[in-house]
């Protein structure tokens, strides 16, 4: 579905990311851990066509992705932000209706927004409540539920958890599997790793820009490397 091959990105002269080549198969959850700089956020910003990359190709059900942002959520894929980028003057229910503006076909617009409803229920009783008075957790799937109403196939899921407590850290992974049983197929940016290749079906390890490490996600798990390295905090 998603085929990225020597990827290699610079910001002035910095070299972001090195060579990068990942797969991300239909219907599957595909992690990328690493820590803080290790380029996954460039990896879904260059994906989605806000960062363009200097050399390398990004291929989507076989074609070349376009180079405009807007081009790319047309072919399907959508990225939900780190930080949630949320729009705070706006109700959650205008939030949500942000999603759709690409869209003319008002009937399934109607059927999407009883889904995400369905999905996220809190948001649902919020509807006329400014966006910006929400928790960091109703955000998060306020920004997760905008990005469903594009009706994606590919959603890119940068750093969910982040800033959540662990309950709420439960909550959104849980909403994530129940994203992809929606026939969604995911690649999600995540420092939790536990939780995030506990998910995943296939996960890949970037640091400094590289990739280190790929693989089936339960395998990466048990990879002692893996644990020392990302797991030993990320358990909660």
């Amino acid at each position: 579905m998603l085929k990225v091959k020597d990827l290699n990105v610079y910001y002035g002269g910095i070299h972001a990311l090195k060579g990068v080549d990942i797969e991300v198969e239909m219907g599957q959850i595909v992690s990328i851990i690493g820590s803080n700089g290790a380029g996954k956020s460039t990896l879904l910003n260059s994906i989605s066509g806000v960062v363009k990359p200097k050399m390398g190709t990004i291929e989507y059900k076989g074609k070349e992705i376009p180079k405009s942002p807007n081009k790319v959520v047309g072919l399907g894929i959508c990225q939900v932000p780190e930080g949630r980028l949320i729009f705070a003057n706006l109700t959650v229910k205008e939030n949500l209706m942000m999603g759709t503006y690409l869209r003319n076909d008002k009937e399934n617009i109607k059927i999407d927004l009883e889904k995400v409803y369905e999905l996220f229920p809190r948001l649902k009783e919020r509807l006329t409540q400014m966006a910006g008075t929400l928790s960091g957790g109703e955000q998060q799937m306020l920004a997760m539920g905008r990005g469903l109403m594009s009706n994606p196939d590919l959603i890119l899921l940068d750093e969910p958890s982040l800033g959540l407590a662990p309950l709420l850290v439960k909550t959104i992974f849980e909403i994530i599997e129940d994203i992809k049983k929606m026939n969604k197929t995911i690649l999600l940016v995540e420092q939790n790793a536990y939780k995030a290749l506990s998910i995943a079906d296939r996960a890949y390890v970037l640091e400094q820009g590289k990739i280190i490490k790929q693989g089936d996600a339960k395998n990466l798990i048990k990879d002692l490397t893996i644990q020392e390295a990302f797991l030993g905090k990320a358990k909660n």
